[in-house]
Protein backbone atom coordinates (compact mmCIF):
# COMPACT_ATOMS: atom_id res chain seq x y z
CA UNK A 1 0.00 0.00 0.00
CA UNK A 2 1.12 3.77 -0.49
CA UNK A 3 2.64 5.36 2.85
CA UNK A 4 0.81 8.91 2.47
CA UNK A 5 -1.12 11.10 0.34
CA UNK A 6 1.98 11.91 -2.01
CA UNK A 7 2.59 8.13 -3.09
CA UNK A 8 -1.03 7.83 -3.52
CA UNK A 9 -0.80 10.60 -6.27
CA UNK A 10 2.21 9.38 -7.93
CA UNK A 11 0.47 5.63 -8.11
CA UNK A 12 -2.02 7.10 -9.48
CA UNK A 13 -0.27 8.92 -12.38
CA UNK A 14 0.51 5.43 -13.81
CA UNK A 15 -1.20 4.13 -17.23
CA UNK A 16 -3.53 5.77 -19.16
CA UNK A 17 -5.29 8.62 -17.44
CA UNK A 18 -9.18 7.57 -15.99
CA UNK A 19 -12.16 8.90 -17.81
CA UNK A 20 -14.67 10.53 -15.75
CA UNK A 21 -18.04 11.75 -16.39
CA UNK A 22 -18.58 15.10 -13.58
CA UNK A 23 -22.44 15.54 -12.82
CA UNK A 24 -22.72 19.64 -12.62
CA UNK A 25 -19.23 20.43 -13.44
CA UNK A 26 -19.52 24.24 -13.41
CA UNK A 27 -17.64 24.91 -10.48
CA UNK A 28 -14.55 26.53 -9.98
CA UNK A 29 -13.18 24.67 -7.08
CA UNK A 30 -14.29 21.17 -9.10
CA UNK A 31 -12.72 22.06 -12.23
CA UNK A 32 -9.38 23.37 -10.75
CA UNK A 33 -9.10 20.14 -9.57
CA UNK A 34 -9.73 18.49 -12.94
CA UNK A 35 -7.58 20.58 -14.43
CA UNK A 36 -4.77 19.30 -11.94
CA UNK A 37 -5.85 15.94 -12.71
CA UNK A 38 -5.78 15.95 -16.10
CA UNK A 39 -2.10 18.11 -16.34
CA UNK A 40 -0.70 15.44 -13.87
CA UNK A 41 -2.01 12.46 -16.39
CA UNK A 42 -4.51 11.42 -13.47
CA UNK A 43 -7.53 11.62 -15.33
CA UNK A 44 -9.57 13.28 -18.39
CA UNK A 45 -13.05 14.64 -17.45
CA UNK A 46 -16.01 15.00 -19.61
CA UNK A 47 -17.95 17.67 -18.21
CA UNK A 48 -21.75 18.00 -18.02
CA UNK A 49 -23.90 20.77 -16.85
CA UNK A 50 -24.32 24.48 -18.33
CA UNK A 51 -22.22 24.39 -20.96
CA UNK A 52 -21.53 27.94 -21.12
CA UNK A 53 -20.87 28.39 -17.00
CA UNK A 54 -18.51 25.77 -17.77
CA UNK A 55 -16.95 27.36 -20.48
CA UNK A 56 -16.42 30.87 -18.99
CA UNK A 57 -14.54 29.11 -16.02
CA UNK A 58 -12.36 27.12 -18.03
CA UNK A 59 -11.21 30.19 -19.45
CA UNK A 60 -10.99 31.96 -16.11
CA UNK A 61 -8.98 29.28 -14.78
CA UNK A 62 -6.63 28.98 -17.88
CA UNK A 63 -7.73 25.17 -18.47
CA UNK A 64 -7.49 24.94 -22.39
CA UNK A 65 -7.42 21.48 -23.04
CA UNK A 66 -10.14 20.18 -25.83
CA UNK A 67 -12.54 18.59 -23.42
CA UNK A 68 -15.70 17.25 -23.99
CA UNK A 69 -18.58 19.28 -22.48
CA UNK A 70 -22.59 18.22 -23.12
CA UNK A 71 -24.84 20.75 -21.90
CA UNK A 72 -27.46 20.23 -19.80
CA UNK A 73 -30.81 22.07 -18.55
CA UNK A 74 -30.83 20.98 -14.69
CA UNK A 75 -29.05 18.94 -11.94
CA UNK A 76 -31.20 16.03 -12.95
CA UNK A 77 -29.95 15.75 -16.36
CA UNK A 78 -26.66 15.93 -15.44
CA UNK A 79 -26.77 13.44 -13.05
CA UNK A 80 -28.51 11.12 -15.46
CA UNK A 81 -26.05 11.82 -18.47
CA UNK A 82 -23.14 11.28 -16.38
CA UNK A 83 -24.42 7.96 -15.55
CA UNK A 84 -25.77 7.43 -19.06
CA UNK A 85 -21.88 7.79 -20.22
CA UNK A 86 -20.49 5.55 -18.09
CA UNK A 87 -22.96 2.77 -18.79
CA UNK A 88 -21.84 3.60 -22.62
CA UNK A 89 -18.31 2.76 -21.56
CA UNK A 90 -17.12 6.04 -22.64
CA UNK A 91 -15.79 6.91 -19.09
CA UNK A 92 -15.27 4.71 -16.26
CA UNK A 93 -16.70 5.94 -12.96
CA UNK A 94 -18.88 9.06 -12.41
CA UNK A 95 -17.80 12.05 -10.61
CA UNK A 96 -20.16 14.64 -8.24
CA UNK A 97 -19.91 18.19 -8.67
CA UNK A 98 -22.03 20.70 -7.69
CA UNK A 99 -24.96 18.47 -7.22
CA UNK A 100 -26.70 17.41 -4.05
CA UNK A 101 -25.81 13.74 -3.69
CA UNK A 102 -29.32 12.48 -3.36
CA UNK A 103 -29.61 14.03 -6.71
CA UNK A 104 -26.67 11.90 -7.96
CA UNK A 105 -27.36 8.75 -6.33
CA UNK A 106 -31.33 8.21 -7.52
CA UNK A 107 -29.54 8.35 -11.26
CA UNK A 108 -26.83 5.89 -9.92
CA UNK A 109 -29.54 3.98 -8.12
CA UNK A 110 -32.12 4.05 -11.65
CA UNK A 111 -33.01 -0.01 -12.54
CA UNK A 112 -32.25 1.59 -16.23
CA UNK A 113 -28.24 1.17 -15.58
CA UNK A 114 -26.22 -1.47 -14.36
CA UNK A 115 -24.59 0.01 -11.47
CA UNK A 116 -27.42 -0.71 -8.55
CA UNK A 117 -26.37 -4.17 -6.18
CA UNK A 118 -29.00 -5.37 -3.52
CA UNK A 119 -26.50 -3.58 -0.90
CA UNK A 120 -26.21 -0.91 1.37
CA UNK A 121 -24.71 2.38 -0.35
CA UNK A 122 -22.02 3.85 2.58
CA UNK A 123 -19.22 6.77 2.24
CA UNK A 124 -15.50 5.50 2.84
CA UNK A 125 -13.23 8.34 3.86
CA UNK A 126 -9.55 7.94 3.52
CA UNK A 127 -7.57 10.10 6.33
CA UNK A 128 -3.81 10.19 6.43
CA UNK A 129 -2.83 11.00 10.08
CA UNK A 130 0.21 12.76 10.10
CA UNK A 131 1.35 12.48 13.48
CA UNK A 132 0.78 9.17 13.45
CA UNK A 133 2.02 8.64 9.91
CA UNK A 134 -0.70 6.78 8.73
CA UNK A 135 -3.86 5.88 6.66
CA UNK A 136 -7.66 5.38 8.51
CA UNK A 137 -10.73 4.53 6.94
CA UNK A 138 -13.53 6.36 8.58
CA UNK A 139 -17.01 5.16 7.47
CA UNK A 140 -20.13 6.43 7.54
CA UNK A 141 -19.76 10.18 8.13
CA UNK A 142 -22.01 11.27 4.90
CA UNK A 143 -24.48 8.59 3.97
CA UNK A 144 -26.87 6.56 6.64
CA UNK A 145 -28.03 8.32 9.17
CA UNK A 146 -28.80 6.19 11.85
CA UNK A 147 -27.85 2.67 10.76
CA UNK A 148 -28.41 -0.63 12.91
CA UNK A 149 -27.27 -3.40 13.34
CA UNK A 150 -27.70 -4.49 9.88
CA UNK A 151 -26.58 -1.99 8.25
CA UNK A 152 -23.30 -1.27 10.26
CA UNK A 153 -22.17 -4.32 8.86
CA UNK A 154 -22.83 -3.69 5.62
CA UNK A 155 -20.56 -0.44 5.82
CA UNK A 156 -18.23 -3.28 7.59
CA UNK A 157 -18.22 -4.96 4.39
CA UNK A 158 -17.90 -2.13 2.06
CA UNK A 159 -15.52 -0.66 3.84
CA UNK A 160 -13.08 -4.23 4.08
CA UNK A 161 -13.63 -4.67 0.29
CA UNK A 162 -12.53 -0.96 -0.03
CA UNK A 163 -9.54 -1.21 2.15
CA UNK A 164 -8.45 -4.83 0.67
CA UNK A 165 -8.44 -3.22 -2.98
CA UNK A 166 -5.98 -0.57 -1.91
CA UNK A 167 -3.67 -3.50 -0.21
CA UNK A 168 -4.71 -4.08 3.01
CA UNK A 169 -4.88 -7.75 3.12
CA UNK A 170 -6.55 -7.99 6.43
CA UNK A 171 -7.84 -4.70 7.77
CA UNK A 172 -8.91 -4.32 11.58
CA UNK A 173 -12.34 -2.11 11.96
CA UNK A 174 -12.90 -0.90 14.96
CA UNK A 175 -16.47 0.46 16.17
CA UNK A 176 -16.65 3.80 17.73
CA UNK A 177 -18.51 4.71 20.92
CA UNK A 178 -18.47 6.90 23.94
CA UNK A 179 -17.05 4.13 26.16
CA UNK A 180 -15.50 0.95 25.72
CA UNK A 181 -17.77 -0.84 28.00
CA UNK A 182 -20.90 -2.59 26.87
CA UNK A 183 -23.95 -0.01 28.62
CA UNK A 184 -27.46 -0.97 27.70
CA UNK A 185 -28.19 2.81 27.66
CA UNK A 186 -25.83 3.13 24.75
CA UNK A 187 -27.36 0.93 21.81
CA UNK A 188 -24.19 1.97 19.73
CA UNK A 189 -22.40 0.07 22.10
CA UNK A 190 -24.83 -2.77 22.37
CA UNK A 191 -24.67 -3.24 18.77
CA UNK A 192 -20.44 -2.73 18.77
CA UNK A 193 -20.57 -5.78 21.17
CA UNK A 194 -22.57 -8.32 19.15
CA UNK A 195 -21.23 -7.49 15.91
CA UNK A 196 -17.32 -7.88 17.49
CA UNK A 197 -19.13 -11.41 18.49
CA UNK A 198 -20.16 -11.82 14.86
CA UNK A 199 -16.72 -11.08 13.53
CA UNK A 200 -15.41 -13.53 16.66
CA UNK A 201 -18.12 -16.36 15.26
CA UNK A 202 -16.80 -16.33 11.49
CA UNK A 203 -19.91 -14.35 10.77
CA UNK A 204 -18.28 -11.63 9.22
CA UNK A 205 -14.88 -12.03 7.48
CA UNK A 206 -12.64 -9.23 9.14
CA UNK A 207 -11.54 -8.65 12.56
CA UNK A 208 -13.61 -6.35 14.35
CA UNK A 209 -13.40 -5.43 17.44
CA UNK A 210 -16.03 -2.51 19.89
CA UNK A 211 -17.15 -0.50 21.35
CA UNK A 212 -13.87 1.19 21.33
CA UNK A 213 -12.88 5.08 21.87
CA UNK A 214 -11.35 6.51 19.32
CA UNK A 215 -8.38 6.97 21.37
CA UNK A 216 -8.27 3.55 22.11
CA UNK A 217 -8.54 2.49 18.14
CA UNK A 218 -5.69 4.47 16.91
CA UNK A 219 -3.45 5.07 19.59
CA UNK A 220 -1.77 1.79 20.88
CA UNK A 221 -0.93 3.92 24.56
CA UNK A 222 -4.17 5.03 24.91
CA UNK A 223 -4.99 1.37 24.96
CA UNK A 224 -2.74 0.19 26.85
CA UNK A 225 -3.37 2.63 29.65
CA UNK A 226 -7.11 1.23 29.95
CA UNK A 227 -6.03 -2.23 29.76
CA UNK A 228 -7.78 -3.15 26.42
CA UNK A 229 -5.99 -5.51 24.55
CA UNK A 230 -6.26 -7.39 21.09
CA UNK A 231 -5.40 -6.83 17.36
CA UNK A 232 -7.58 -3.95 17.06
CA UNK A 233 -6.85 -1.99 20.13
CA UNK A 234 -4.83 0.84 19.00
CA UNK A 235 -3.78 -0.59 15.49
CA UNK A 236 -7.80 -0.06 13.58
CA UNK A 237 -7.59 0.33 9.97
CA UNK A 238 -10.97 1.26 9.65
CA UNK A 239 -13.21 3.25 11.98
CA UNK A 240 -16.96 2.52 11.64
CA UNK A 241 -18.88 5.55 13.74
CA UNK A 242 -22.39 5.07 15.16
CA UNK A 243 -24.18 7.69 13.17
CA UNK A 244 -23.82 10.44 10.41
CA UNK A 245 -23.28 13.12 13.15
CA UNK A 246 -20.35 11.94 14.74
CA UNK A 247 -18.78 10.82 11.37
CA UNK A 248 -19.30 14.18 10.06
CA UNK A 249 -17.86 15.59 13.26
CA UNK A 250 -15.32 13.35 13.31
CA UNK A 251 -14.46 14.37 9.74
CA UNK A 252 -14.30 17.51 9.74
CA UNK A 253 -12.64 17.81 12.88
CA UNK A 254 -9.84 15.87 11.36
CA UNK A 255 -9.64 17.85 7.18
CA UNK A 256 -10.96 21.45 8.25
CA UNK A 257 -9.57 22.28 11.41
CA UNK A 258 -6.57 19.68 11.27
CA UNK A 259 -6.30 19.70 7.68
CA UNK A 260 -5.24 16.03 7.45
CA UNK A 261 -5.06 14.98 3.40
CA UNK A 262 -7.96 13.11 2.71
CA UNK A 263 -9.87 11.37 -0.02
CA UNK A 264 -14.06 9.98 -0.28
CA UNK A 265 -15.67 7.13 -2.30
CA UNK A 266 -19.04 6.15 -2.18
CA UNK A 267 -19.03 2.26 -2.11
CA UNK A 268 -21.69 -0.17 -2.00
CA UNK A 269 -22.93 -0.13 -5.97
CA UNK A 270 -21.10 -1.87 -9.17
CA UNK A 271 -19.12 0.95 -9.43
CA UNK A 272 -17.59 3.68 -7.13
CA UNK A 273 -18.83 7.26 -7.44
CA UNK A 274 -16.05 10.14 -6.76
CA UNK A 275 -17.24 12.67 -4.20
CA UNK A 276 -16.87 15.01 -1.96
CA UNK A 277 -18.24 18.00 -0.07
CA UNK A 278 -19.25 20.93 -2.23
CA UNK A 279 -17.20 22.75 0.94
CA UNK A 280 -14.55 20.62 0.27
CA UNK A 281 -11.05 21.93 -1.09
CA UNK A 282 -9.43 22.18 -4.37
CA UNK A 283 -6.71 19.27 -2.78
CA UNK A 284 -9.47 16.49 -0.81
CA UNK A 285 -11.18 16.89 -4.45
CA UNK A 286 -8.13 16.33 -6.58
CA UNK A 287 -7.25 13.04 -4.02
CA UNK A 288 -10.17 11.58 -4.31
CA UNK A 289 -10.02 11.45 -8.43
CA UNK A 290 -6.43 9.86 -7.47
CA UNK A 291 -7.81 7.99 -5.40
CA UNK A 292 -10.77 6.42 -7.56
CA UNK A 293 -8.20 5.57 -10.23
CA UNK A 294 -6.36 3.57 -8.42
CA UNK A 295 -9.38 1.52 -6.99
CA UNK A 296 -11.32 1.14 -10.45
CA UNK A 297 -7.68 0.31 -12.23
CA UNK A 298 -6.34 -2.40 -9.24
CA UNK A 299 -3.62 -0.18 -9.53
CA UNK A 300 -2.16 -1.05 -6.04
CA UNK A 301 -2.88 -4.67 -6.47
CA UNK A 302 -1.96 -4.88 -9.32
CA UNK A 303 -4.75 -7.54 -10.56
Amino acid sequence: MFSDMDQLIEMAKTGEMLKISVAQAEDKTVLKSLKKAYEEKIAEPILIGSKEKIENILQEINFTADLEIINSMSHEESAYKAMQIVEEGKAEMPMKGMINTGTILRAMLDRKFSFRRDHLLSLVSLIYLENQNRFVIITDGGMNISPGLEEKVEIIENAAFFARKLGISSPKVALLAAVETVNQSMQSTVEAAVISKMSDRGQIDVVVDGPLAFDNAVLKQAAEKKGIRGEVAGEADILVVPDIESGNILYKTLVVLFEQPTASLIMGANIPLIISSRADSLDTKFNSIALGKLFVRNLVLGK
